[in-house]
């Protein structure tokens, strides 16, 4: 981080990619605040923070127990022209997971057949851990056995979605 602020004083322009290991290297050391300083810090920049930084934004907050700020990160994406994609929903699921919130991690789930977005094994195993830290094992059996059959995904995201609304 020093480098990033060395870098105009040695006439190196910091750019997006800059950014982006900036933010990265704070949600590694556990720095959410300052990771979110640094993305705030982006437009004044002329620089537009894209999926791959909001991703390692929302990754901050997730290592930092900060489960609502990945939420908020996640839900102004759109708004800011970076398209959330399985890092992005698999980052804020994991926080949701962290902060014992099973019911928005189902919700993240149910979503991302909505946006494009199919589950992976991360995503499945963070919302089945959710769901089991929450005490609701049976939807976890559930989420487990609709992981392993994943052999028709429309059919098994919809089945998933139905689920999800008559637990959550």
């Amino acid at each position: 981080l020093d480098l990033l602020s060395l870098m105009p004083c040695a006439k190196v322009v910091p750019n997006e990619i800059t950014y982006n290991a900036a933010i990265s290297a704070c949600e590694k050391g556990g720095q959410w605040q300052l990771a979110l300083d640094l993305l705030s810090l982006m437009p004044r920049e002329k620089l537009v923070p894209d999926t791959i930084t909001y991703s390692a934004a929302i990754s901050a907050c997730e290592q930092g127990g900060q489960w609502q700020l990945a939420l908020d990160l996640l839900s102004v994406m759109p708004d800011k022209k970076a398209v959330p994609n399985e890092l992005s929903y698999n980052v804020a699921i994991s926080a949701c997971e962290k902060g014992g919130q099973w019911q928005l991690a189902l919700d993240l789930l149910s979503r991302m057949p909505d946006e494009k977005l199919v589950p992976n094994q991360i995503t499945y195993n963070a919302v089945i851990n959710s769901c089991a830290q929450g005490g609701h094992w049976q939807l976890a059996l559930d989420l487990l056995s609709l992981m392993h059959s994943a052999k028709n995904p429309e059919r098994d995201h919809a089945q998933c979605r139905h689920q999800c609304m008559q637990e959550g």
